[in-house]
């Protein structure tokens, strides 16, 4: 348990350049408190304890903002960066070196039974504000852009963006015909719109003729 600590307090270190000493992450920062309740947390759901577990997850996400359903998989090396607004869901799964921001869920969509929540690769970042609801996976060293809304499965390698969110990038390439990025992220009641006037543009055409 001690080197699981060690080994936690050190992705902080690698992924944080705020970062002044390890003293700092294990007393101030609220994401790895977080972690370290989860893990106390997720003994407890294991061995059927719902109570205790909960009441440990309740209480961590009192202290830091950061509400993760003790029933959730997380792999090793998890860093969260601030972390305030995040939401972990109970079926989600987190593979390991995972790099999460602020304002993240990982939900659910409330169609689905069973698993509810996303399945996470390694080595994903997903950046503040994205939401990733749904019972698919983000494939390893993927990255989710700030603000996107994903609802369908990540290719391994892809960078992903907008709302809904599109692969703009997969294996270092840009993907063809897609010019989305973080700035220009398509409006999907304007896209509505525009395709009910360009009907109704047509029908009026068809009734003159």
């Amino acid at each position: 348990m001690f080197e699981r600590l060690k080994e936690d307090i050190k992705a902080f270190r690698d992924r944080d350049p705020a970062a002044k000493s390890d003293l700092e992450i294990y007393f101030l920062y609220p994401g790895f408190k977080a972690i370290r309740m989860y893990r106390r947390a997720n003994f407890f759901y294991r061995h059927g304890h719902h109570f205790i577990a909960r009441l440990i997850s309740q209480s961590a996400a009192r202290k830091t903002g950061i509400e993760i359903h003790p029933g959730a998989t997380i792999g090793r090396r998890l860093v969260i960066d601030h972390g305030t607004g995040i939401v972990i869901g109970e079926t989600t799964e987190i593979g390991d070196d995972v790099l999460i921001y602020q304002g993240v869920t990982l939900g659910g969509t409330g169609k689905d039974t069973g698993k509810r929540h996303p399945t996470i690769g390694n080595n994903v970042m997903i950046s503040a504000g994205a939401k990733v609801l749904g019972p698919f996976k983000i494939g390893d060293n993927s990255r989710v852009a700030a603000g996107a809304v994903v609802l369908e499965e990540v290719p391994p390698n892809s960078t992903v963006v907008g709302v809904p969110a599109r692969v703009v990038r997969q294996d270092g390439k840009k993907v063809v015909n897609n010019s989305l990025d973080q700035i220009h992220i398509p409006d999907p009641v304007k896209q509505k719109m525009d395709a009910i006037e360009s009907r109704l543009a047509e029908l009026e055409r068809l009734t003159k003729a």
